[in-house]
């Protein structure tokens, strides 16, 4: 497996305002999933899908401690095993493994550099 970027989230304290940015500047279009707050993003189209995303709210304000970045989720075969390499190489965990029911398992870290990132083992159904 190549442990390709899978999915990317926005974080946004405005989440109509983000939402029409980028629909306007990108054409991605959107459909409300899962939680409240929660939007899946559609780069592209079926021609060239692009990576999907999601719109998020913002969970901490910017006041200099929020994310202020596009989230990565990196697609693995054996989250537990990363969750392990992670630690080994310096990384902390920062999410402990949760499942996302029809989706897979994820768990979200800091690397050495503190950057936040989420890895996930998808159910087979979401690797197309």
């Amino acid at each position: 497996m190549a442990n390709n970027v899978h999915h990317f989230d926005v974080h946004a304290d405005d989440l109509p305002r983000a939402r029409r940015f980028y629909e306007t500047v990108f054409g991605w279009r959107f459909r409300s999933w899962g939680p409240p707050d929660f939007f899946l993003i559609a780069t592209g189209d079926d021609a060239d899908p692009g990576i999907g995303g999601a719109l998020v709210k913002r969970h901490d304000p910017l006041t200099g401690e929020g994310v202020r970045c596009y989230e990565c989720t990196i697609s693995v075969e054996d989250v537990a095993a990363i969750e392990q390499a992670i630690v080994a190489a310096g990384g902390k965990i920062t999410m402990p493994r949760v499942t996302i029911p029809t989706v897979g398992q994820l768990i979200k870290f800091l690397d050495t550099e503190g950057n936040l990132v989420a890895a996930m083992q998808y159910e087979p159904q979401h690797l197309g």
